[in-house]
């Protein structure tokens, strides 16, 4: 165990070594005047978040992964003892419940006053239950493809759109990123590799262990769009971001010491939901033994420490650093400098997401190495990249959203029809993961800091980077798929074309042997 929580703490600094470095870098060259309270802050969050990784990801391996895995699989053996319907409150609590809790949604709701939190908070918990529930329903009848499913709901995304006021646009899309988080992703995931896996064999429970993340994460873009159709009309307004002034090292360590408690409460919140349901089907039907429980205990307690030390750096440590650096290079007269800063940010902080290390790590183990995690990592990063620097351009000349996302899933869509079917399920599945807490907390700090220098909306351009985070892995890792099935192929017809062209005399005869 103190081997692998070795072996995850190397790999969270290599992760976080680089996004520090660029900050580090930016500080003292385009933004020279960074108070040193501010500076010291992120380093002290840089620190808590390679700890935080590190503890989370090896809590995530032993813990919320079974957990997962093994509700999922109880979900299958339920359905096939009684029926259907009697899972389906009980597929929609868990979806629900483990969404509430979710950190990175209640910094979302915060930034939308008009619509009280609680509201926005349940929308998004009902939009996830609902369409968690439609996928285990699909897994389980094999009804629907994957693709079928996508292409159907997003077309109904974009008729809805018509009809949603434009404030409402890029909260919606957002929340369909924010939902995913540290929480809900390992858990879902698992969840539904467990239902794939008790249901199904062979191949076909390979292709249908990924696509949940998906479907969840379009549930909350199509609630947040039907409330806004019901509160057309009502005035939304945003609340300016604020940092708090820090000039010494004193003031710096009393913000993580206020913060801690916060965190510790919120963490607590969003794993409870996890725990309860998974002791639940402990005692009525799992039975798991005592090494193993002990080993789940244990997981969870690492996930716990190392989901609020994380929490704490990025939300504390890092949004002001982002929100800084985005006013003060926004200022500068050449600010065009903001769209490859941010492509350079993007490429580099999606490797510091730490459910992009839980996605990585199974979709190599599901697919037996066949899609190695530096692929992954790869796709993902050059995906973020585009997806800022387009954001970036949204921050600077004010174009809507929709100029970017209707294009941006149509090609995601069509690819769909092209690419091996795992492919599709892991890319939609990404940018969902893709969009973490280190997007909530930099990223979007970051755009509303240059955007609020340049006198834009903030509410139409500036968020809306969540949903851009979102949208390019989906195109990005489908592309690896069209380039794994090229190869394929190729290699396919190269034997193919070397055993025709084998003379009689290349041929052994083993009768002769």
């Amino acid at each position: 165990m103190r081997k692998n929580l070795k072996a995850k703490t190397l790999e969270s600094l290599s992760s976080v070594i680089p996004i520090t470095a660029i900050v580090l870098v930016l500080s003292f060259t385009l933004a020279p005047e960074m108070p040193v309270g501010t500076l010291m802050m992120f380093l002290l969050g840089a620190i808590l978040l390679i700890l935080g990784m590190g503890l989370f990801s090896l809590g995530a391996d032993m813990a919320m992964m079974p957990m997962g895995d093994g509700v999922g699989g109880e979900v299958v053996r339920l359905s096939k003892k009684h029926s259907l319907w009697p899972v389906i409150p009980l597929v929609f609590l868990i979806g629900a419940f483990i969404t509430i809790a979710e950190p990175d949604l209640q910094v979302l709701a915060n930034q939308v006053p008009a619509v009280p939190d609680m509201v926005i908070i349940l929308t998004v918990a009902a939009g996830v239950g609902a369409f968690l529930v439609i996928s285990v329903a699909n897994t389980l009848k094999e009804r629907f493809s994957l693709n079928t499913l996508l292409l159907f709901f997003y077309l109904l995304v974009f008729v809805l759109v018509i009809f949603v006021p434009k404030e409402f646009l890029a909260v919606a899309f957002d929340s369909g990123g924010v939902t995913t988080g540290p929480i809900t992703v390992p858990f879902i995931m698992a969840f539904g590799i467990g239902v794939a896996a008790s249901h199904s064999s062979g191949n076909r429970s390979e292709d249908s262990s990924f696509g949940m993340v998906a479907l969840c994460s379009i549930g909350p873009i199509l609630a947040v769009l039907l409330m806004g159709v019901v509160l057309n009309g009502t005035e939304i307004s945003y609340t300016p971001f604020t940092v708090t002034d820090t000039f010494t090292s004193r003031e710096a360590g009393v913000q993580f010491l206020h913060g801690f408690p916060e965190y510790m409460k919120e963490v607590a919140l969003g794993l409870l939901p996890v725990v309860v349901f998974f002791a639940i089907f402990q005692i009525f039907s799992l039975h798991l033994k005592k090494d193993a429980l002990i080993r789940l205990v244990v997981g969870i307690a690492y996930t716990y420490v190392g989901l609020v030390l994380f929490l704490t750096g990025v939300n504390v440590g890092f949004m002001p650093a982002g929100n800084y650096l985005g006013d003060a290079i926004a200022k500068l007269p050449y600010n065009w400098v903001l769209i490859p800063i941010g492509m350079v940010v993007g490429y580099f902080i999606v490797a510091a997401e730490p459910a992009v290390h839980v996605l990585n790590k199974q979709v190599e183990e599901v697919t037996g190495g066949a899609i190695p995690q530096r692929a992954m990592s790869l796709s993902l990063s050059i995906g973020v990249a585009v997806s800022v620097g387009l954001a970036m351009t949204r921050v600077i000349t004010g174009i809507s959203i929709l100029w970017f996302l209707l294009p941006g899933y149509a090609v995601a869509l069509i690819l769909s029809r092209k690419v091996p079917k795992i492919f599709t399920a892991i890319a939609f599945d990404s940018g969902g993961v893709a969009s973490g807490p280190m997007t909530a907390t930099f990223l979007l700090p970051f755009a509303m800091g240059a955007c609020s220098a340049l006198g834009g909306d903030v509410l139409t351009d500036a968020f809306g980077i969540v949903a851009m985070v979102a949208m390019t892995p989906l195109v990005a890792i489908q592309c690896l798929g069209a380039v794994y099935q090229w190869r394929l192929r190729h290699t396919v017809e190269v034997t193919a074309a070397e055993i025709s062209s084998m003379s009689s005399e290349d041929i052994i005869d083993f009768d002769d042997v």
